[in-house]
């Protein structure tokens, strides 16, 4: 792969978490407060923000955060030119945000992550990692973009059956189809050229929208892993923020049913 070509193809990532975060800040100047509201409600004792870059949450007094992140400081400057005028969080930890691979199960009291779960490929499975590393009572809390309000709002809405494919399988079944479903739709590239381009992005992995969703989808989703997979979570809030929605999931006690 040629020099150029993989600089297009990095771009292409920080382009997508571009976009989503400038359809943050535009859509209603209030919705970050309205998340720091909902993480006053739930969020205490010791927890992680993942892929929190410019934008963290607003945390309660009680709750002490690290922030984990895929690269370290100076790799994601570098992934993301767009933000250089921006003050990023220092990345204490470099992990897998859909594995949590460096922490130990039943370590934490909360675990963040907003506008990340979007771009798994297992939404099923990077639930169940984050739920995995909670203590009994532990919250996740997700920030998810609605996709009626986003560049997603010409793709359909991913269905439950889908999930618990990519789940079962694995999710290389999908993944073309979803480089195919991001190039024609959201690039718009002409649809001769589709395929090759599909082609580029699985090859490098790009990072994208795998999965969209609106509120009811994604609580369904939640309902279902508890249901079908016997995820040790529940849901205790769920909440329309302008151009997203925020979930908050509460990890079972020991003599929860």
């Amino acid at each position: 792969m040629g020099l150029g070509l993989r600089t297009a193809l990095v771009r292409t990532g920080w382009r997508v978490k571009r976009r989503a975060r400038d359809t943050v800040l535009r859509r209603g100047g209030d919705i970050r407060t309205v998340r720091g509201d909902i993480a006053a409600r739930w969020l205490y004792g010791n927890g992680i923000e993942i892929g929190a870059l410019d934008i963290p949450l607003q945390l309660p007094s009680g709750a002490r955060v690290r922030y984990v992140d895929r690269k370290d400081l100076a790799g994601l400057r570098a992934d993301f030119p767009n933000l250089a005028d921006r003050a990023f969080v220092d990345v204490d930890v470099v992990d897998d945000g859909e594995r949590l691979s460096t922490f130990a199960p039943n370590s934490l009291d909360f675990v963040v992550a907003n506008h990340m779960i979007e771009h798994t490929e297992d939404p099923l499975g990077t639930l169940a990692a984050h739920v995995r590393v909670l203590r009994p009572g532990g919250v996740l809390y997700l920030a998810v973009p609605d996709r009626r309000f986003t560049f997603d709002a010409v793709r359909e809405r991913t269905p439950l059956e889908h999930h618990l494919r990519d789940h079962a399988d694995g999710p290389a079944w999908s993944r073309r189809d979803h480089y195919r479903d991001w190039v024609r739709l959201v690039e718009k590239f002409d649809e001769a050229d589709v395929e090759a381009r599909a082609a580029q992005l699985e090859a490098d992995r790009a990072s994208i929208h795998f999965h969209v969703w609106e509120l009811e989808d994604f609580l369904g989703l939640a309902a279902e892993a508890r249901a079908r997979l016997g995820l040790p979570a529940h849901i205790i809030h769920g909440q329309a923020n302008d151009a997203e929605f925020v979930v908050v999931l509460r990890k079972d006690s020991p003599r929860a049913v």
